[in-house]
Parts: structure tokens; C-alpha cells; sequence
């Protein structure tokens, strides 16, 4: 064993190696600055560092991680395939008319998917509710114009003034329904008819969830550290997207502390119902059984890559053929999981354009402010679809197919 194993088995023991897309980030031991490990062609690993590219053999950061990947496998050899690198190109024409066009587009559509909403059902001895289609349409343009409730007003007359609503209702009423509960599934059926316009275009899907911060705090004892630790309260919200145009097909929301992997199979069967499903990514939290099997119940190919300690399965099954596939034909299955990277990208646009918090103090209030976030999303998305894919979308009675 010359020196440079000796130094890679030592970086391996005491240094941290970030694993990040196939890649790993390992922090240089003679100075500041790092390395980056990616694979190559032919089962091999480059290395950034000087060593590497004057020899081009395996220097003391590549053999580091090959140390660590191996020790993680459970001392098994393994595969390094090639990383794959997918680019998506952009009409930049079609994205500029969809972005100046698009708040004119959005309000037109809102109304026609809002459109024949059933009302809600009238209390005992109180008044006339003000029509569901109205509502919904208010609290998704004000998540959408992202402003208060009051100062929502002018955009809401001016709505009004349009035909798009029968009413401007008080700013109190759009708060009201935003934390009422009967809202909840209305805004979830009108998220999947959203998508409807975009179904013979997406087949590929992918499944994540991610937090929206509240207004709430919560508070526990760390016994960690010995003291009581504030941090703030959110939401979660789980969805499942197209990979190609970003569409939300489902969508629910639950609490900071609920289990991602209860969520997959229901958003999975929701989009079944209207799509075909192909390939179906998702991360190593919804690595199961019953995951990889009701994604081939459906049709379609499971994408979850396995965890460090999952062994080599001995039946025939769901289970087995992804981990085939994961285990070797490495390149394929990147490329193809590499879709999942998309729904990371949903998220960011969700909280880019509408806000990574939710403002409301109800529980029924933070949910459906997600959900319309989501929504306000989709039609930002059918409007890009407009311009760059010449759909023609239609959404009068889509929320009685959804």
C-alpha cells in the first residue's frame, strides 16, 4: 500500500464526502477550496485536483471515494457509470410573450376554470353564502397578485368591472373562505382540471414534497443541547408534476411532521385516473415495496434509487426489476431519474413567484393557501404551454371531469 491509498483511506475515515447528483464534494486537506469526484466513461472517476489532472490516474480524493462508497455498500464492489448531463433549451420567444401576456391569460382562464362552481351549502337561519366560483377565484388572485387582503380590493374590482366575477365581496369574506374547509377539496379538484389540457403531452412524473413556513411557532425540549429550542411552524405540501411542462397533476398538504412516503400511492392514483403513466421518479424517502408496485399496477416504471444497505432482492417483482436496473444499468436509470430534478424546480417556481410562506393562522387557512399557490402555478403553466406548445385549453365544466 503506497502513500496515496494510505492518504485516501485517511480522508475517507475523517473527512466528510457531500454526495450531491452523482457527484462528491471533498473539502481539500492542504488548504481552502474542495474537490469535486464525478464518474466518467468506462466505470471510472475524475477529480478536479492538480494530482489528477497532470497523471490522469486515480488520485487520493477519487480512491477516498471509492473507500467510502464501498464501505457504505456493505464492503460489496461497486459500479460507477457515467454521469449523465441533461440540458433543456428554451424558446425564448414564446417564453417572453407567455411572461407579457400572462396576468391578462391567468385572470381569463381562473374565471373559466372558477366558472358553474356548485355553492356551498347554506347555514340554518344565515344568509345567502356568496357564489363558490367568486371565491375561488378571489383567494387564487390574491395568492396570485400576492397582496393583502385590503389592498387585494382594487384588483378584485377591477375584475368585477371585467365580468370575470359577479361580485367584488368584502376583503373579511376572502379571508373567511380561504380558512373555510369545504374549500379544500374544491381547490384539489381544480388543480388536477388544470392539468387536464396537458395530459396527452405528459407521461413522466415525478413525486416530492417541500415546506411553507407559518406565521406559528412551535416548541420543544432539545436534549441535545439542555434547553428548549423555538423555531417556527410550517406546512408541508406534497405533489406529484409532469416532467416536461411542470404541471401539478396532484397535490395535498399536511402537517411539518407527517410521513412524505403516506403521500405517494394518493397522488399517484390521482393522476392515473386522467393520464398514462410512464416513468414515476421520487427520492430514497419513498423507497418501498408497495410504492414500486402500484406505479407498475398503473403501467409505468419506478425510478426510486436504492439506499446504501438495500440488499439484492432474490424474487421477481416490481422491486427487483428497479433494482436491476439500479444496480446494473446505472447510466439508464440516471438518465432517466434525472427527470426527478424537476420537481425540484416546481417548487422553487411555486416559491419564487408566490412566496415560500403561508400567511393565513388556521389550519384549514395554510392548507388552502397552498393549494392555491399550486394552482395559480398551473395556469401559469398552461399559459407557457399556450405559447410554446400552441395548445388551445378549455376549462368549462373541468372540474366536473376531475
Amino acid at each position: 500500500m503506497d502513500e496515496r491509498e494510505l492518504r485516501a483511506i485517511q480522508i475517507a475515515a475523517t473527512t466528510k464526502l457531500t454526495a450531491r447528483n452523482g457527484r462528491w464534494t471533498i473539502a481539500s486537506t492542504t488548504g481552502t477550496g474542495s474537490h469535486i469526484v464525478a464518474p466518467t466513461a468506462g466505470d471510472k472517476l475524475s477529480c478536479t485536483c492538480p494530482a489528477y489532472e497532470l497523471s490522469d490516474e486515480d488520485c487520493k480524493h477519487v480512491l477516498a471515494v471509492r473507500y467510502t462508497v464501498q464501505r457504505e455498500n456493505g464492503g460489496k464492489p461497486v459500479r460507477f457509470s457515467e454521469l449523465v448531463k441533461v440540458s433543456y433549451g428554451q424558446d425564448w420567444a414564446a417564453y417572453n410573450r407567455a411572461q407579457t401576456q400572462e396576468k391578462d391569460r391567468f385572470l381569463l382562464l381562473l374565471a373559466d376554470l372558477c366558472r358553474d362552481l356548485p355553492n356551498l351549502r347554506r347555514r340554518p337561519g344565515g344568509r345567502p353564502p356568496t357564489p363558490l366560483s367568486d371565491m375561488v377565484f378571489a383567494t387564487t388572485y390574491k395568492v396570485y397578485s400576492r397582496m393583502s387582503s385590503r389592498r387585494f380590493m382594487s384588483d378584485l374590482r377591477d375584475a368585477h368591472a371585467r365580468g370575470l366575477v359577479s361580485a367584488a365581496p368584502c376583503f373579511n369574506s376572502v379571508t373567511n373562505y380561504m380558512a373555510n374547509p369545504a374549500m379544500t377539496p374544491v381547490l384539489q379538484s381544480l388543480i388536477t382540471a388544470s392539468s387536464l389540457p396537458l395530459k396527452v403531452i405528459e407521461t413522466d412524473f415525478a413525486v416530492d414534497s417541500s415546506g411553507f413556513s407559518t406565521s406559528r411557532f412551535i416548541r420543544w425540549f432539545n436534549k441535545k443541547y439542555g434547553h428548549e429550542t423555538d423555531t417556527r411552524e410550517w406546512v408541508k405540501l406534497h405533489l406529484i408534476c409532469g416532467v416536461r411542462t411542470h404541471i401539478v397533476t396532484a397535490a395535498e398538504v399536511s402537517g411539518w411532521s407527517s410521513n412524505d412516503n403516506n403521500y405517494f400511492r394518493p397522488l399517484l392514483s390521482s393522476t392515473a385516473e386522467h393520464f398514462t403513466i410512464g416513468d414515476v421518479s421520487a427520492d430514497k424517502a419513498y423507497l418501498s415495496r408497495a410504492n414500486a408496485d402500484h406505479v407498475e399496477k398503473f403501467g409505468g416504471t419506478p425510478l426510486i434509487p436504492f439506499k446504501s444497505n438495500s440488499v439484492e432482492p432474490t424474487d421477481d417483482g416490481a422491486w427487483a426489476r428497479m433494482y436491476h436496473l439500479f444496480a446494473y444499468n446505472r447510466q439508464e436509470f440516471l438518465a432517466r431519474y434525472h427527470q426527478r430534478s424537476n420537481v425540484e424546480t416546481v417548487f422553487s417556481m411555486v416559491k419564487a413567484k408566490f412566496g415560500d410562506a403561508v400567511l393565513s393562522r388556521t389550519d384549514a387557512g395554510q392548507m388552502n393557501e397552498a393549494l392555491c399557490k399550486v394552482l395559480a402555478h398551473n395556469i401559469c403553466c398552461v399559459v407557457k404551454a399556450i405559447h410554446e406548445l400552441g395548445i388551445d385549453p378549455s376549462f368549462v365544466n373541468a372540474h366536473e371531469v376531475a
